[in-house]
């Protein structure tokens, strides 16, 4: 409605999300300004991007500039950056977080600690509303560039905001702060004390790439000049001239001798928003056919959003110092999501698309040096720096491992990274490496057994065997795990092998003795009636029943073929909306346990009696139990197993 004022009501979400970013969230206040100087920024890029390709907007001298007035007790944050049309501001200042204020609110109220808040507040883009914890009101005054008509917000910070049309307005935005008194107990400081402005930028933006400009008080000499009736150059000085706050120096132009680590550590946290500092930092520049500088940071946290469909990835590009777009995914693999940082190619056109970039030869030749840098970097630390690495692993090894199943050029690096639990420590996770240098002698397989969890797996029956005999197992209990298993044969010329897959006989050997061998066969032949009898009782859940060699102290257990998906692995598919034949597996029985032995005989003697096919049921029922399975019938299982209680008492 064009034209009009109107007084509008925040979303109830929105409301409480603004309440806890002005009195919870941020136990820095100082934030605010880095927040405000950041949308900037962002305005700024956004002209000077639209500027390429249109000639009637003006890019050629931006700026920030930040206003003082002691006697209103307001500080002004002005750009002549993109701006805002009404709808924009409706959009994207009148609501917090659209599309995720309810999932944030859960976040926040999740978080441990302010830190772990303040971290979640800088994703989700609510950094504006930080102002309200300085200022009693605020008003933002914008025009959108190319455009005629203004519009002017403002709000207290409770419960409404206006908006109206304003005349008269340059292009870009002014957000305007009526402050609150400086107040040292609740973490209020002089946010109207040139020093403190400065203190602030030069801690937060320094490296923003575009001038942050503030008028600087008129000496003595210029005011003295300004109260006798100077005319001229006296009279301009007595506003003061503009000072220059931020270095405006890009940090990946520097060689890596002159950053500190400090400076690093800012701009860090400048582009992620994270308030830790980086878990590795990767400074490096090339040269030749295709220049560009790159600095990457490894996090030491990963964000909470990093398992999302609607995570935004890649690193920011530059061409020439000249800001292209956010999130560049041409640059970086979704396995390396986490990775944050800035590539400034020199040979790129200003206008490139991303469409462009996914098919560009030399993007492509870029990504993976880039990729061989953060993996080289991941395994430098594994190999120097153990306890950071453990960190890193436990942050983002889940998300590290997709890369088995998406990056088959990295697939040699990416299983030298690896970090597993294993039966070798109760604590401790082993690389692939260690694991293959502590396999017994004439062993060629790495032994693994995918879980929900280290409990489940080390206590299924599938372990019995190896435990027993001494043999290392892998547990893997990512998800990820049940695909790249499947999908990577070895490692260092050893095939992976699940132990609730296929044939397993720890003991067979080629010089097996005779003796050995007839027993086997007795054995075999023993079973065999109760085998068969067995497969055709249970052939709606199994495909085949086989005496097992793997069981030492259980009934039971279930297997699958080579090639079977396993039970987790089906699950997945089925909850993504993919229609599966339902996969039947193998029933293994112990032919040494008491149980089994006594169903043999029972068999023997009736095999008809109901009874005893109850038993074949339960002794199913309990092999998928044990692997943390589900059972077709739980009510029928839970009555069987009462009678049969029973009825032993």
């Amino acid at each position: 409605m064009a034209g009009t004022t109107e007084t509008l009501e925040f979303q109830a979400e929105t409301r409480q999300l603004l309440q806890l970013v002005i009195h919870s969230i941020y136990s820095n206040k100082d934030i605010f300004l880095r927040e405000l100087i950041s949308n900037a920024s962002d305005a700024l890029d956004k002209l000077r991007l639209e500027s390429l390709t249109r000639t009637d907007l003006d890019a050629s001298d931006l700026q920030i500039t930040l206003e003082v007035d002691q006697d209103a007790r307001t500080l002004t944050v002005r750009d002549n950056g993109v701006g805002m049309t009404r709808d924009d501001v409706v959009d994207l200042i009148g609501t917090i977080a659209k599309s995720g204020t309810a999932s944030l609110l859960a976040k926040i109220k999740e978080a441990k600690d302010a830190d772990a808040a303040q971290h979640l507040i800088g994703q989700f883009g609510v950094g504006f509303y930080s102002a309200f914890m300085v200022a009693d009101k605020v008003t933002l005054h914008t025009r959108r560039a190319g455009t005629d008509q203004g519009t002017m917000w403002e709000s207290d910070g409770e419960g409404t905001y206006t908006i109206a049309d304003a005349e008269g307005l340059p292009a870009g935005t002014a957000v305007t702060l009526h402050l609150k008194a400086e107040d040292s107990e609740d973490g209020l400081g002089d946010y109207l004390a040139a020093w403190k402005i400065r203190q602030i930028v030069k801690q937060y933006s320094d490296f923003i790439r575009w001038p942050i400009r503030m008028a600087t008080e008129p000496t003595t000499t210029e005011a003295a000049e300004v109260a006798s009736g100077a005319e001229g150059e006296s009279q301009a000085k007595a506003v003061g001239a503009l000072e220059t706050l931020n270095s405006m120096k890009a940090l990946w132009a520097r060689s890596r001798s002159e950053v500190t680590e400090a400076e690093y550590s800012e701009f860090y946290q400048q582009i992620s928003h994270d308030w830790e500092p980086p878990a590795e930092t990767i400074h490096m520049r090339a040269e030749g056919t295709f220049e560009y500088e790159a600095l990457l940071f490894l996090p030491s946290r990963a964000p909470f959003d990093l398992f999302s469909r609607d995570t935004k990835r890649g690193v920011q590009l530059y061409v020439k110092r000249v800001f292209i777009m956010d999130d560049c995914d041409a640059l970086m693999p979704n396995y390396l999501r986490f990775v944050k940082g800035v590539v400034d190619a020199h040979d790129l056109s200003l206008n490139v698309s991303r469409e462009i970039l996914q098919h560009d030869r030399q993007i492509t030749a870029v990504r993976r040096r880039l990729v061989k840098k953060v993996l080289g970097a991941v395994k430098d630390m594994q190999a120097t720096r153990t306890e950071d690495y453990t960190k890193l692993w436990e942050q983002f090894g889940r998300v590290i491992k997709e890369g088995l199943i998406e990056d088959r050029d990295n697939t040699d690096a990416l299983l030298e990274l690896v970090s597993a639990a294993s039966t070798n420590d109760p604590v401790e996770t082993t690389t692939l490496r260690d694991y293959v240098s502590r396999m017994k002698d004439g062993q060629n397989t790495i032994y693994y057994l995918t879980g929900e969890n280290r409990a489940t797996v080390e206590h299924s029956p599938h372990m019995e065997a190896f435990a027993a005999r001494g043999y290392e197992v892998l547990i893997l209990t990512d998800p990820v795990d049940e695909v790249w298993t499947e999908q990577v044969p070895s490692f260092d010329g050893h095939r992976f092998q699940s132990i609730a897959k296929g044939q397993v006989d720890l003991d067979q050997t080629d010089d097996e003795s005779d003796e050995t061998k007839a027993a086997k066969a007795q054995q075999e032949q023993d079973y065999a009636a109760l085998l068969t009898w067995l497969q055709t009782t249970l052939a709606e859940h199994v495909k085949q029943v086989r005496l097992s060699t793997r069981l030492t102290t259980s009934a039971a257990c279930l297997v699958g073929d080579a090639h079977d998906l396993t039970p987790t692995l089906e699950k997945m598919y089925r909850a993504m909306g993919q229609d599966l034949p339902s996969v039947k597996r193998i029933l293994e029985i112990n032919p040494t346990h008491p149980l089994v032995t006594g169903l043999r005989e029972a068999h023997g003697a009736n095999p008809d009696d109901p009874a005893v096919a109850e038993v074949a049921e339960l002794v199913h029922g309990g092999a998928l139990l044990a692997e943390g399975g589900d059972l077709p019938d739980p009510a029928r299982f839970t009555r069987l197993l009462t009678d049969h209680l029973t009825k032993a008492l």
